[in-house]
């Protein structure tokens, strides 16, 4: 996926509302705005994919402000806040009398918690939204491919599942026992180091994701979305033999439309821009299941 106009807007606000964010010293936040409208000005073009940008915006601020995890107390409050709603998602889960349907609402809850992520223009977020959010899941799915995941799920023997945002990655937790409840090794991969509010191992742990999955490790980087080159032996070991992946978030849509994938891909997210959106031809603020192949 390319970037539209409105892109440019977009990496600029969050990456001044995250300069802030990441230090008080009103030279250095000056010395990093200015560095970031140049890198703008070099990078922004119809060939660039926003989660590209992304990355060098985000990389930038750290290097220039000395802080390597701006987001690291919104990252903490998001997890705590996720939790406390969890059992919500938990009980409409177990209510489910199907191994499908219960499948299907542990996809939906795990679709919900992407709405949990910071200074997007066009995204209104409040952590008292996600119950509503669980509530009308159903509702707002636009793309609906949650039978042929199901499907796909029964036949996969090694999963590989690729998280997004802290906070977001303790609604994960449902749809990870579920796809162990059909047969498969389940591979939890996080950022190897952070970058925006994306989870890291740290999120992971807090969330109680090492008593769900069977292994966790990470990308190896701190790159928005999925860029193969910058991962890890130890990911790409693990991305290659798999026999689905699932990618949570935007910014693994961004990315992962840009490669050739050798094997079933499932996208979940929550359409938090209008440029998304445009891509796969739904509204703004909706719930996207596609099996990409």
């Amino acid at each position: 996926m390319k970037v539209e106009v409105k892109c440019a807007a977009c990496i600029f606000h969050r990456g001044c509302l995250e300069i802030v964010e990441a230090t008080n010293d009103l030279s250095i936040q000056f010395k990093t705005v200015s560095a970031l409208t140049r890198l703008l000005v070099d990078q922004f073009n119809p060939d660039t994919v926003p989660a590209f940008l992304g990355t060098e915006r985000d990389r930038l601020i750290k290097r220039l402000t000395g802080n390597p995890d701006p987001y690291a107390k919104r990252k903490q409050l998001s997890n705590r806040r996720a939790l406390e709603t969890l059992s919500l998602a938990r009980k409409i889960v177990s209510d489910q009398s199907r191994t499908e349907s219960r499948f299907r609402w542990a996809c939906l809850s795990s679709i919900v918690g992407n709405i949990i992520e910071f200074d997007i223009p066009d995204h209104k977020f409040g952590f008292q939204d996600v119950e509503d959010s669980i509530l009308r899941a159903e509702e707002d799915l636009v793309i609906d491919e949650i039978p042929k995941i199901f499907d796909a799920a029964k036949k996969a023997k090694r999963v590989l599942y690729l998280t997004d945002n802290a906070g977001e990655i303790a609604f994960d937790t449902l749809l990870i026992q579920e796809f162990k409840k059909l047969g498969g090794h389940v591979t939890v991969a996080v950022k190897g180091k952070p970058i925006s509010n994306d989870a890291t191992l740290e999120d992971a742990i807090f969330v109680g994701m090492r008593e769900v999955t069977d292994n966790i490790i990470t990308t190896g980087t701190d790159v928005v979305g999925l860029i193969p080159s910058e991962c890890s032996d130890e990911f790409l070991a693990s991305y290659n033999v798999a026999d689905l992946v699932v990618a949570k978030g935007m910014g693994h849509a961004e990315t992962l439309t840009e490669l050739s994938l050798t094997s079933p891909h499932v996208l979940l997210m929550r359409t938090k821009c209008t440029p998304v959106a445009n891509f796969f031809n739904v509204s703004r603020g909706k719930n996207v299941a596609k099996l990409m192949s």
